[in-house]
């Protein structure tokens, strides 16, 4: 792409701002006393907490490195994805002024962050293959269009947005570009952009812990940018912003990659089972293709289906009121027990 100026992306105050300098920051090497953070180190039996965190999580980021192939300086780490969504929109939107543009139907969390910050959204519908028109979204950008968010595969559609769409997107817009690859290990062809961020210097990526790696809970994600936009998020994140346990137990999570590698091969298999099996249904209309661990399916009456699995104590998400997504159900890929549950209890609601 042509020369990206960051400078002009990033508003003038978080250009100038001085960021808080905590103890752990100010001094990083080793040590035999520690007396500079006002801790309690006398506290419980849970001393191994006493002391704060490494606020850059260097050695979970140096095995994320190993794994990505990426250099720990182009790696942010925060609490979900949900974090850098929030950090990339303060530090580059001003209030009433600047606006991000996102495809729609897409994660509702672009325009939730957006929303709290007082920043304009921008919402340009998919065609009717859940692809964006490239057209249409850079007519939608002005001046004022800081980030555009894609969201590949996308959610809740499952479908991943086509290669050349993409780059298309990231040569011709003129803010950033935030690819979120939350669903990315259930692709059956991976097409990360992580490897691309050297010749894409405009370009965000994002995935989870929270996906193929099963840990939900944990609330932590991962941004993959240039050096100076890491330096930015650095600049503007909460000083400790991942907790020691959040810390520890992700790095001992990445030492079962086989472990994952199979569970994501069972979802995919599963999720082809259940497509397959949900397409026999006389009342199911259509079944979106998925490179996720979930499924959009149209059925007759959404609103009715999804009562009925309540009462059957299933709990699906009802898309219906969303933008192209009429008379939607989108149903995560369960446990082969959970989806044979599922499938008894549609049987039955065809009885």
């Amino acid at each position: 792409m042509e020369q990206f100026d960051l400078q002009k992306i990033i508003r003038e105050n978080i250009l100038k701002l001085v960021p808080y300098s905590s103890a752990r920051s100010e001094f990083k090497a080793d040590a035999q006393v520690f007396l500079d953070a006002n801790e309690n180190s006398m506290a419980s039996a849970w001393n191994e907490y006493s002391r704060y965190p490494d606020p850059l999580q260097m050695k979970l980021k140096e095995r994320i490195s190993e794994l990505k192939g990426i250099d720990t300086k182009n790696i942010f780490l925060g609490n979900g994805s949900d974090e850098p969504i929030d950090l990339l929109i303060r530090a580059t939107c001003r209030p009433e002024v600047d606006n991000i543009i996102a495809i729609s139907p897409s994660y509702g969390m672009y325009k939730v962050a957006a929303d709290i910050n007082d920043v304009k959204v921008k919402e340009v519908l998919l065609d009717d293959a859940y692809q964006p028109i490239v057209a249409n979204v850079l007519e939608a950008a002005d001046t004022n269009s800081k980030l555009l968010f894609l969201c590949s595969p996308n959610n809740p559609t499952g479908n991943s947005i086509e290669p050349a769409i993409i780059e298309e997107l990231a040569n011709s817009f003129e803010g950033i570009v935030i690819i979120d690859e939350a669903y990315i290990d259930f692709a059956d062809i991976s097409s990360s952009w992580i490897n691309k961020i050297a010749d894409y210097p405009n370009v965000v990526v994002l995935q989870t812990f929270s996906k193929a790696w099963g840990l939900a809970a944990l609330r932590m994600g991962m941004a993959f940018a240039s050096e100076d936009i890491i330096a930015i998020l650095n600049k503007i994140k909460a000083p400790y912003n991942i907790s020691l346990p959040a810390q520890q137990l992700a790095l001992a999570a990445l030492q079962d990659t086989v472990v994952v590698a199979n569970a994501v091969n069972v979802i995919k298999a599963q999720r082809e089972q259940l497509i397959n099996s949900l397409l026999q249904y006389s009342f199911v209309q259509k079944v979106h293709p998925s490179d996720a661990n979930f499924i959009l399916t149209e059925v007759n009456d959404a609103n009715a289906l999804y009562k009925y699995l309540l009462t059957r104590k299933i709990v699906v998400r009802n898309r219906t009121n969303v933008p192209l997504c009429g008379n939607c159900l989108r149903i995560t890929v369960g446990t082969p027990e959970e989806n044979q549950f599922l499938l008894q209890a549609l049987n039955e609601y065809t009885a």
